[in-house]
């Protein structure tokens, strides 16, 4: 007979043998100094950096202007001085007249180009009109439009009166 193996019993707990708690507060410790000593590392380089690209700056030609203190700070004229399209100072004030006067464009009667007697009408209009004329249409294929030529051809053609009694005949 085969013998029936029995499962081990597992303690309960956690095993002692991996990690210790301090092990981890020293990992910890180190980390947290290691991330300062870095930030300390880069702060002091950008520094040193900064302060030898402002060391070697070329100096400016008498003709440049000289910039306003604080280039963040834009005078109120200078927005018009600036050319299309400028940033929008409140988006949905001005997205909601912009699209209040797009609307009244589409549904109103106006004039496009009036020299050229080019008017617009309110989309519903134009489609009941569509509605009542019908689509332009294009001759189908294969079709020949009539044309000037053809139909003088067609009148220059002698008629055909030999069936009808002549005039000489009547008296």
């Amino acid at each position: 007979m085969a013998e029936k193996v029995k499962p081990e019993t597992v303690a309960s707990g956690f095993e002692r043998q991996d990690l210790s708690p301090r092990s981890v507060y020293v990992f910890l410790v180190l980390l947290a100094v290691g991330v300062i000593l870095v930030t300390v590392l880069l702060w002091g380089l950008y520094d040193a950096m900064d302060a030898y690209q402002r060391k070697h700056q070329p100096t400016l030609s008498p003709l440049v202007r000289q910039a306003q203190a604080n280039p963040r700070e834009v005078p109120a004229d200078a927005t018009n001085a600036f050319p299309q399209p400028r940033l929008e100072k409140n988006e949905r004030l001005e997205i909601g007249n912009f699209l209040l006067q797009e609307e009244q464009t589409l549904n109103s009667y106006g004039w496009v180009d009036q020299k050229a007697d080019v008017v617009r009408i309110p989309i519903d209009r134009a489609m009941q009109l569509v509605a009542q004329r019908g689509l332009p249409t294009t001759p189908k294929a294969g079709s020949v439009p009539p044309s000037e030529v053809n139909v003088v051809n067609q009148a220059a053609q002698p008629a055909n009166t030999s069936n009808l009694p002549s005039a000489k005949g009547k008296k």
